[in-house]
């Protein structure tokens, strides 16, 4: 494997980290509205976990509140028991047609529990991208080692390594400080 693919792939990597991070933080509730709360909860649908973006139509009337029309109404009561199962904190008000949910603001005390629970998220995240530099360190010494690659060569690739690693740490970083600035603002 050329040290470019090996750099291409660790890029991808990392950006898929990235996005999944994204996703994570976008999960975490913050006393606003949003559906990124909710598209991703997976629903028991006939046997098949599926999510909520994916079977029914997600709208944000108003910032504290989030309806969900399912496209199928047999699925409502799927959906809430969802809803109640998740670690939201939300009670869904199901009327036969929609569903909805009222974002009641966060207390204090939540508010630092979420704080805490996205570093955390942040941390993990962290820890995949060190990862991910980590076994493509070890691919380029061992082409360094079957003689694939020079010495010049591998270091400039470690160099690479690390400064895709610098560039999506600070990129966590930076989602996380946004997130913690989310929730603290009443």
């Amino acid at each position: 494997m050329p040290v470019k693919e090996i750099l291409n792939d660790t890029e991808s990597k990392m950006k898929k980290t990235i996005e999944a991070t994204k996703r994570e933080f976008a999960e975490v509730r913050t006393g606003r509205a949003h559906p990124g709360l909710i598209e991703g909860l997976h629903v028991d649908y006939y046997g098949t976990p599926t999510m909520v973006k994916d079977m029914a139509s997600i709208n944000i009337p108003d910032p504290k509140t989030i309806s969900i029309q399912p496209w199928d109404a047999s699925a409502l009561p799927e959906i809430e028991k969802a809803i109640s199962a998740s670690n939201l904190g939300l009670t869904p008000n199901n009327d036969g047609k929609i569903i909805r949910l009222n974002i009641p603001p966060l207390s204090e005390e939540r508010r630092i529990e979420l704080a805490k629970m996205v570093k955390e998220m942040a941390e993990k995240s962290r820890v995949s991208l060190r990862t991910i530099r980590r076994d493509s360190n070890d691919k380029l010494k061992k082409m360094k080692a079957d003689k694939q690659v020079s010495e010049d060569d591998e270091f400039k690739a470690h160099e690479a390594v690390q400064k895709l690693t610098d560039t999506y740490i600070k990129e966590i970083d930076g989602l996380l400080a946004d997130k913690e600035k989310q929730l603290m603002e009443h």
